[in-house]
């Protein structure tokens, strides 16, 4: 017997995936979009139009629906909690762009409630399930490396700079301080944050950070976070809005060598090039299970915490301007 399937809005396009994570709600076989609530009335019903479903900005009103199983969230990163708790109360299940929320506070209230509703949540953190992620963690877990001692994680787009008399492609609202909360580190270095911590540790001692604004827009564009830990690691956290550059990873141990690019989707390990499989299952297609199979999704919901844990630390040390002890 086939269920029907789940019935799924997103909530606010304020953020650019908005309309990615739409989509998946519409090709998924196991979800049905029924519509948009925005609290920017004009942008949320342009939305609605593109995708052929209700706008409504009232948010009271849609959670109340009987039909509707759960979200898409994609509201201003500082109105995380308040909409999630909102809607966890009613009932519904989420899926939320990164970070959880602005702070560890918070991102722990809302996954308490998340639990004392049953209802089932999932943060895009959609790098933790791509081929070459699975491919590295083999490599390391198999020892070729050695006992590791450096990474390196860049990722980077030119979204910032203006180019043909425009300001850049990347809206302004991702430079506002009090909604987006911060800038190219809080948004894009979310992905090299969440793998650093999957191949060199989630608990570094000392985070130091360096911020800089190349186009001016108000945060931070160009940003570097160094994490230590307490076996002398050395992890690096880069990301920009101020370049294209290819997606790098690099990983250096006491017995060798590892790099990827996906200029290529090139995996090379000691000199020589190693597979890389298809992608798993993404984030998406995870929690629709989730949400059929009644399971909770343990691992992502802890590495989200400790996503949300280091990016509030990198950004602490870059307004100190010096190295801080990680707790």
């Amino acid at each position: 017997m086939v269920s029907k399937p789940l019935k799924i809005a997103t909530l606010s396009f304020w953020h650019v995936h908005a309309g990615d994570y739409s989509r998946q709600a519409q090709q998924h076989p196991g979800t049905d979009l029924v519509a948009v609530w925005d609290d920017d009335a004009q942008r949320g019903q342009d939305a609605a139009d593109q995708f052929g479903v209700e706008f409504t900005g009232d948010l009271d009103a849609l959670l109340a629906r009987d039909d509707l199983d759960g979200v898409a969230i994609t509201t201003p990163t500082n109105e995380h909690r308040d909409v999630m708790l909102k809607v966890a109360r009613a009932g519904k299940h989420i899926f939320t762009e990164k970070v959880l929320a602005p702070t560890v506070a918070e991102a722990e209230e809302i996954i308490a409630a998340t639990d004392a509703a049953g209802v089932k949540l999932i943060v895009s953190l959609p790098r933790l399930y791509h081929g070459y992620t699975q491919a590295i963690t083999e490599v390391i877990d198999s020892g070729q490396l050695g006992t590791l001692t450096y990474g390196r994680v860049r990722l980077s787009h030119d979204g910032a700079i203006p180019r043909d008399g425009v300001a850049g492609w990347l809206p302004q609202r991702f430079f506002e301080p009090t909604t987006a909360i911060g800038g190219a580190l809080t948004d894009l270095g979310c992905h090299p944050v969440y793998l650093t911590q999957l191949f060199l540790g989630a608990q570094p001692d000392t985070v130091s950070a360096t911020y800089r604004s190349i186009a001016e827009r108000g945060l931070e564009d160009n940003a570097v976070v160094v994490v230590g830990y307490a076996d002398q690691k050395i992890g690096v956290i880069e990301a920009g809005f101020a370049s294209r550059n290819p997606f790098t990873i690099e990983l250096f141990g006491t017995e060798g060598t590892l790099t990827y690019t996906d200029d290529g989707n090139v995996l090379t390990v000691n000199g020589e090039q190693v597979p890389v499989p298809d992608h798993g299952q993404d984030a998406f297609a995870q929690w629709v299970d989730h949400i059929n199979n009644g399971t909770r999704a343990d691992e992502n919901i802890e590495r989200a915490l400790e996503l949300t844990r280091l990016v509030v630390a990198a950004n602490e040390a870059a307004d100190q301007g010096t190295s801080i002890a990680y707790s």
